[in-house]
């Protein structure tokens, strides 16, 4: 009996562990050619850019990727490819709370509208953490910043059927 006690506590530890030490990341699911799981290694190894925000007189410095060269990874249509159909598509951002905020694939892409918008890993130069979660979204043209989703977890592409 002690001995599957034991056992049992060391597989216990040991799935800890492995969660410790497992990397928060992204996910890039639905209507896309290539779904994807990203991390904050695999963000570093993308073209980088920085936004620089003012909240309440503070101001903070984001870096990160911007959302449409993630999107392009995934296959998601962008440039001349954003026509038609392709056009009532749209992308759910999702928190790790649950929160939601969507945004349509033509606001997404720069050829449409001048409204680039960031998946930041850093604020300040320093890792997001804690309460803002590892990944945000910024959107520096939105008057509230209700759509600036923090402890971002996952982007899923959706295609509306007509």
């Amino acid at each position: 009996m002690y001995t599957r006690r034991c056992f049992a506590f060391g597989l216990l530890a040991a799935a800890l562990l492995a969660a410790q030490d497992a990397q928060p990341s992204l996910q890039v699911t639905g209507a896309v050619k290539q779904a994807l799981t990203l991390t904050a290694d695999d963000l570093a190894k993308m073209p980088r850019a920085t936004v620089r925000t003012t909240n309440n007189g503070m101001e903070t410095v984001y870096e990160g990727v911007w959302l449409h060269e993630v999107l392009k990874c995934a296959g998601v249509p962008q440039g001349s490819e954003l026509r038609g159909k392709a056009l009532a598509g749209y992308v759910l951002a999702e928190a790790q709370d649950g929160y939601q905020v969507l945004f349509s694939l033509g606001e997404l892409d720069p050829s449409f509208i001048d409204n680039e918008i960031l998946l930041a890993d850093t604020a300040n130069g320093k890792p997001l953490f804690g309460a803002q979660g590892r990944f945000r979204l910024v959107v520096p043209k939105d008057k509230p910043g209700a759509r600036s989703i923090r402890m971002l977890t996952k982007l899923e592409v959706v295609q509306l059927r007509k």
